[in-house]
């Protein structure tokens, strides 16, 4: 084992991880349905369905001030 297998890339999370992340991160629950809600209505997603967490937040930034206009 290198170290490498329990690594996570920012840039390419599976739902379920971003759900996990954002939720240890966010102080509110995150979930799956949530992120995949979020795909259906326009968030970015890469090819093979991961989540690039940067793009994703940046989405969300923009919705809320879209929201807020």
């Amino acid at each position: 084992m290198n170290g490498q297998e329990n690594k996570l890339n920012p840039t390419a999370l599976s739902v379920v991880d971003a759900a996990r992340m954002l939720s240890a991160v966010g102080g509110q629950v995150v979930t799956v349905e949530m992120l995949r809600a979020d795909i259906a209505v326009g968030a970015p997603a890469n090819a093979d369905g991961t989540i690039n967490l940067v793009q994703y937040a940046a989405w969300l930034v923009r919705e809320m001030s879209n929201r807020a206009d």
